[in-house]
């Protein structure tokens, strides 16, 4: 067949016929220019075509959670060799430290216990604690990854677990492990079954005492142990580095950290955990006593705008209705409350969960707590029961915030170095919602877990299976076959000036001599590099500067209405909301013309004032979100660029406010319809921009 990029689709439904069903005629002039625009396009394009790159069958999975030691345990039992990294000393993440998961009250180490021990035996897996990424450099297929890792003073091969240095060691220190509320040796192991079973030492604790190394009949204690950087080479990397619980202590209302006995369902995690702070005993903080009245409130954290956390955490109501549960089967006498916004018990097995809740006696209150106060020994809360509309106040013993998940703090860095987007919230973008849940935008990368966004465990473990699927596909050949989407470099016409590499947010772009190269592997064809070359020595197969040109031109000769508007949207988000508003049939004016670029950083600021001259009355940009762009930073040079732009067409006598610049997620239809009708509206009363080239003519 026919090579992909001479196909140009005119899209006469979702940007003609559903949106401007009002005026049949001018739709139909519309749709006779969107196709001429891709008839000329068609002319000027250039053939893709497929390229292969040799491929190391190594993996590396990126943190030690449940998500990603089933990621690990996929590859290695399907013959993979798999390196496992782990920024702290032991595998196991958050679900390590939890008594029992929701909805089946299963007993958390026992389940996952196993799997720890089976990823860390595995003869096809090397696991590193206390390591981190620090660079990555190559593309799909062949990165060489640099890892640090810092020295545990502990000796992994003669150590056996007795933990007889944890007993001498004489310093207690907060335990983080226990979110805070116990405290820890600086000979650090947290729990008894805790993988790798040496213990490391805290040396920014550690005294110096050597009691540790005194009492080791296994010599294992190495004071003399260094931190080492050392390099790897794998062919794909999996993400699943999880997430932090939310911090309460930023919603003052709730007291947390000034009244002891207001903590979070973390902590309450470690309070009923039997290999926790009290050794399973449910007690007030304040004063060691059992509590007689317990309240939860939910979305502590999440749902919020007002702390910029809008999305809902997944799994806050259903591990409230586990840890009500669970304090109700052993203190049936306990009064336990549920303060809640809506409860969302959406998964198999969950809402039997909250039946039972409710059958055992748990009280669920719809209503936000407004604040709360110290009332001699109980805390008093004050509330809201939106369903009787009464406005109430209620005295407990101990106050449960169910926090919600927030992104953890390393993926802003780690986002960097592995050259991918997060999204508007700060988790890790994947390339597709629904389609690709588990790839990134940079070829090779893929997440599992809570790293891509709030999910529950059998969410995570699934999507790690995904991710290990993807990845295995990836590297099962000897051979990486891709679609190249790189440009084009023409030598002949490169100035050497260097702008492109500079510009490349993925490193596919190096200086060699007075030449530049391509890594076609490492590039996603995003354009940036194309938009900011002053001599066009690159060019992007899919959207060239002469099928960009071709298109404007129709458009200017053709002037079928005015104010006439040139918008040019991205493919991922702009392009999308523009489609999505046509299936809603939002409708807005007929004027505009959408081009699709790949991303906001292809556009040339040469094609904008081209229209202009043309006589265009109007050019509209819009991209992804600032935050959360497909393709890293693509918007904000977008952005950059426009407003650098406005400045040059006011030195010219151009009104600025005929270029502008937006963005909208996939989904934002009418968003996009809004913008486009207020944009047509504001140029209607700007006027012909013929009007200002004269007086420029004159000016002459």
């Amino acid at each position: 067949g026919l090579n992909p990029n001479f196909l140009q689709v005119a899209n006469i439904r979702e940007h003609c016929s559903w949106v401007h069903w009002f005026n049949r005629e001018k739709a139909t002039g519309k749709a006779l220019d969107l196709t001429e625009m891709a008839l000329a396009a068609v002319e000027h394009a250039l053939p893709s075509r497929k390229a292969k790159v040799p491929v190391e069958r190594r993996v590396l999975v990126i943190g030690g959670g449940v998500a990603g030691i089933n990621a690990a345990l996929n590859l290695a039992n399907a013959g993979v060799e798999v390196i496992l990294v782990e920024k702290t000393g032991f595998i196991g993440g958050h679900m390590a430290k939890w008594d029992k998961v929701f909805p089946t009250l299963d007993c958390s180490i026992c389940i996952l216990g196993p799997l720890m021990a089976e990823v860390y035996s595995h003869p096809k897996v090397k696991v590193y604690t206390l390591c981190e990424v620090v660079s990555v450099k190559g593309a799909a297929g062949n990165y060489e990854v640099e890892l640090y890792r810092k020295a545990r003073y502990v000796d992994l091969e003669k150590c056996n677990g007795c933990n007889k240095c944890l007993d001498v060691c004489p310093i207690t220190v907060p335990n983080e492990y226990e979110y805070g509320i116990g405290e820890r040796k600086a000979m650090v192991k947290p729990y008894a079954e805790a993988v790798p079973t040496a213990p490391y030492i805290d040396m920014e604790n550690c005294v110096g005492c050597r009691s540790c190394e005194a009492v080791c009949d296994q010599e294992a204690i190495r004071f003399d142990d260094k931190d080492e950087r050392f390099t790897v080479r794998v062919g794909a990397i999996i993400v699943a580095t999880g997430f932090v619980p939310v911090d309460p202590s930023e919603l003052d209302e709730y007291g947390y950290g000034r009244y002891p006995d207001v903590i979070t369902g973390a902590e309450l995690e470690r309070l009923v955990n039997p290999a926790g702070p009290t050794r399973g005993r449910l007690v007030r903080l304040s004063d060691g006593s059992k509590p007689e009245r317990i309240a939860f409130i939910q979305c502590v954290g999440s749902r919020s705008t007002r702390l910029g956390r809008p999305y809902c955490s997944v799994v806050c109501c259903n591990y409230a209705v586990k840890q009500a549960l669970e304090i109700k089967s052993l203190h049936p006498e306990m009064d336990v409350a549920v303060f809640y916004i809506d409860l969302r018990a959406a998964g198999k097995g969950y809402e039997e969960a909250f039946m039972r809740a409710q059958a055992v006696g748990v009280r669920f209150i719809r209503g936000e707590v407004g604040r709360i106060s110290q009332a001699g020994r109980r805390l008093r809360l004050y509330y809201e029961n939106t369903l009787t509309g009464e406005v109430l106040q209620e005295d407990f013993d101990m106050v449960v915030l169910s926090v919600g998940i927030a992104p953890n703090p390393d993926n802003e860095k780690l986002s960097r170095i592995l050259r991918t987007s997060l999204d508007e919230n700060g988790f890790f973008l994947e390339e597709h919602c629904k389609l690709r849940p588990a790839d990134t935008f940079s070829r090779g990368v893929f997440v599992a877990g809570t790293v891509q966004g709030p999910k529950d465990i059998t969410a995570s473990v699934g999507q790690a299976g995904l991710a290990a699927s993807r990845a295995y596909q990836l590297i099962s050949s000897p051979e990486l076959e891709f679609e190249v989407e790189a440009p084009v470099f023409n030598p002949d016409l490169c100035l050497g000036c260097g702008l492109c590499v500079q510009f490349c947010d993925y490193g596919a772009l190096k200086r060699v001599e007075n030449r530049i190269e391509v890594d076609e592997v490492a590039c996603m064809g995003c354009g940036a590099c194309v938009a900011v070359c002053p001599s066009g020595a690159l060019q992007l197969p899919a959207s060239t500067d002469e099928q960009v040109r071709a298109m404007i031109n129709v458009l200017a000769k053709n002037a079928r209405e005015r104010p006439l508007i040139l918008a040019f949207f991205c493919r991922w988000c702009g392009y999308a909301a523009a489609d999505m508003a046509g299936l809603n049939r939002a409708p807005y004016p007929t004027n505009v013309r959408i081009i699709q670029i790949p991303c906001t950083a292809r556009i040339n600021a040469l094609h904008i004032l081209e229209a202009f001259r043309l006589g265009i009355d109007g050019v509209l940009v819009v991209g992804c979100d600032e935050n959360s762009c497909h393709y890293i930073t693509g918007i904000k040079k977008a952005m950059t660029r426009v407003s650098r732009l406005k400045k040059v067409l006011e030195e010219m006598g151009i009104n600025p406010e005929r270029l502008h610049i937006d963005h909208a997620g996939a989904s934002e239809g009418e968003k996009v319809a809004k913008t486009i009708t207020s944009f047509v509206e504001k140029i209607r009363r700007l006027g012909p921009v013929g009007v200002e080239l004269a007086k420029i003519s004159a000016g002459r």
